[in-house]
C-alpha cells in the first residue's frame, strides 16, 4: 500500500473512533446527569461533569484530527500535525476545569450531608458507564498507538480516567448503602477530582513539550544512532542530530560529514539508504540531511590528522593520503 493510501486509510479509522467516543459520551453524559439530580448525589453529578467535558474534549478531537491530516499548504509548510497537539492542551485545560467545578460542589456537602436516593439507580449507571468507558477508550487507544495521534490518545486516556472513578463512585454507593455514611459521597467527589488533575496534568506536560519541540523520545532517538551506527563505515561522523514532533509526524535533521574525495552519486545513494532506513523503524518520519566534507585540520577527523600519509599542507581527505578514508570510498 502506498504512503497516501495509509494515510487516508489511517485518516478513516481515526475519526471513525473519534464518532464513537462523542456518541457514548453524549448518552453516558445524559444519562448520569438525570440519575444523579434524581439521587442528589454529587458524586455522580460529578461524574456527569466530567464526562460532559469529555464530550467536548471528543469533539475536538474529531476536529483536530480531521484537520491535522490535511496536507502541507502554501502558509502551512510542515502540515498541520500540532492541530492535535493543540486538541490535546485545549482538552488538558478543560479536565482542569472540571476538576475545579467538582471540588466546588463537593467542599460544602462536606458541612452540609445530603441524603443519597435511588442507590440500586446509582449503581447500574456506574457500572454501565465503567463498562462502556472501558470499551471505547479501548479502541480509541488501539487507535491512538497505531497512527500515533495524539489527540485519541487524550480522548482514551480521559475515558480510562472515567472507568477508574466511575468505580469509585461505584464503591462510594456501595459504603452508603451498608453503612448510611454519607458523607462518603462528597469524599469520593473529592477523589475523583484529584484523578482528573493528575490525568490532565500528564497530558498538558506531553503536549506542551510537541508543541514547544521537545526532542523525541530516549528510545527512538536510540533507534536513530543505531541506524547511523550501521553505516559508520561509510562517512566520517554525523553532528548536531535535532528530532521533533507535531502530532503524528516526527522531523529530524543532522550533518553528515564524509569523505571529502567521495563522489555525489555515492553520497546521495548513502543518504537515501539511511533515510530508507529510518522511515522503516520510525513512523511519519521526515528527514533532512545536509552533507558536509571532512576537514582533517579542524579534526574532522584523528586519524587523518595523525596519519604519516597526510600532507599537512593539503586539506583534502582522500583515499591517497588518508588510512581512515580508504574504505569509506567508492
Amino acid at each position: 500500500m502506498s504512503i497516501e493510501g495509509k494515510d487516508n486509510m489511517y485518516t478513516k479509522e481515526k475519526l471513525k473512533v473519534a464518532r464513537l467516543s462523542i456518541i457514548s459520551n453524549s448518552i453516558l453524559t445524559a444519562g448520569k446527569l438525570g440519575v444523579g439530580f434524581s439521587m442528589h448525589s454529587i458524586s455522580i453529578i460529578s461524574e456527569a461533569i466530567h464526562s460532559g467535558l469529555d464530550l467536548v474534549a471528543a469533539l475536538i478531537a474529531f476536529v483536530s484530527v480531521r484537520e491535522s491530516n490535511k496536507p502541507a499548504d502554501d502558509r502551512h509548510r510542515y502540515g498541520h500535525g500540532k492541530f492535535e497537539n493543540l486538541a490535546a492542551i485545549i482538552e488538558a485545560i478543560l479536565i482542569l476545569l472540571a476538576a475545579g467545578l467538582i471540588i466546588k460542589e463537593a467542599i460544602p456537602k462536606l458541612y452540609e450531608v445530603t441524603e443519597v436516593k435511588s442507590l440500586g439507580l446509582g449503581a447500574m449507571v456506574m457500572v454501565l458507564s465503567a463498562a462502556v468507558n472501558l470499551f471505547v477508550s479501548t479502541k480509541l487507544m488501539k487507535v491512538a498507538k497505531k497512527t500515533d495521534s495524539p489527540a485519541l490518545a487524550a480522548d482514551a486516556w480521559h475515558l480510562r480516567t472515567d472507568v477508574l472513578t466511575s468505580l469509585g463512585v461505584l464503591a462510594g454507593i456501595v459504603i452508603i448503602k451498608f453503612t448510611g455514611w454519607y458523607i462518603v459521597d462528597p469524599l469520593i467527589a473529592i477523589g475523583v477530582a484529584l484523578l482528573i488533575i493528575k490525568a490532565a496534568y500528564d497530558l498538558l506536560k506531553e503536549s506542551l513539550g510537541n508543541m514547544l519541540d521537545v526532542r523525541l523520545p530516549d528510545g527512538e532517538e536510540q533507534a536513530i544512532k543505531e541506524i547511523l551506527h550501521s553505516y559508520a563505515d561509510r562517512f566520517v561522523d554525523y553532528r548536531n542530530l535535532r528530532t521533533r514532533k507535531a502530532g503524528p509526524q516526527r522531523y529530524m535533521d543532522f550533518n553528515l560529514i564524509v569523505p571529502r574525495g567521495k563522489k555525489i552519486s555515492t553520497t546521495h545513494a548513502l543518504c537515501d539508504n539511511i533515510e530508507r532506513d529510518l522511515r522503516r523503524r520510525l513512523p511519519e518520519v521526515e528527514v533532512i540531511i545536509h552533507v558536509e566534507p571532512c576537514e582533517p585540520e579542524a579534526g574532522d577527523c584523528a586519524v587523518c590528522k595523525a596519519s604519516t600519509k597526510f600532507k599537512r599542507g593539503d586539506n583534502h581527505c582522500t583515499c591517497v593520503v588518508c588510512e581512515n578514508c580508504r574504505n569509506k570510498h567508492d
